[in-house]
């Protein structure tokens, strides 16, 4: 397979024109982001009609997902940019007790479907974080949450994955590399978190 050209690097080439790619990159991809600013808009609702009713958001991904929803989780639990009430919010990426229980004893695709079972209720909203889409235990969490009718919401990358038409509502990064999707994903994750407490402090 060929070496992607911000991959290929010439003897001698300064470093700067790497970064100069990344810079470019990152850039273009955020710009790009522009166009799904009515799908951001329709999750922000979504999430403010859960917390006003009382619901719990929950937060779940693998890996750089995973700790993209613990940092999410706790800008809302905590606080983002000003002082206001906690909300109530929960990454299901943190008990490693719990993890490892249900990961030993039901498999790895059930590490967050079994969570959703114990702690969630309808009217709760979960956001799923995938660069790909496909993570086979984000889709079982999807599954299980629908079943209790949790809406689901899911952050994605390149075609969205199976977690486009699993989830009621996905926005999708247009971008096929992995840390362009992460960076997107964290950017739109403030901005939900900016607008939630903004009306929190409204309300």
């Amino acid at each position: 397979m060929d070496t992607p050209p911000h991959l290929q690097r010439t003897p001698g080439q300064p470093e700067s024109l790497r970064i100069d790619y990344h810079f470019d990159a990152h850039l273009s991809t955020v710009e790009a982001l522009r166009s799904w600013i009515h799908i951001i808009e329709r999750i922000a609702h979504r999430m403010i009609a859960c917390i006003e009713n009382g619901g719990c958001l929950f937060w779940l991904g693998n890996g750089g997902s995973a700790a993209d929803s613990q940092h999410l989780a706790a800008e809302l639990v905590g606080r983002f940019e000003q002082v206001r009430p906690s909300i109530r919010s929960v990454a299901l990426t943190t008990d490693t007790s719990a993890l490892t229980a249900i990961g030993n004893d039901e498999g790895f695709d059930r590490i967050f479907a079994r969570q959703i079972e114990a702690l969630g209720r309808a009217g709760d909203l979960m956001i799923a974080i995938s660069t790909s889409g496909n993570s086979p235990n984000l889709l079982a969490a999807v599954r299980s949450a629908r079943d209790l009718g949790i809406e689901t919401i899911g952050l994605s990358g390149r075609d969205g994955g199976r977690l486009e038409s699993s989830t009621d509502l996905c926005l999708i990064v247009p971008s096929d590399n992995t840390a362009r999707i992460q960076e997107a994903h964290i950017l739109v994750g403030h901005i939900l978190c900016d607008l939630a407490e903004q009306w929190i402090l409204n309300a």
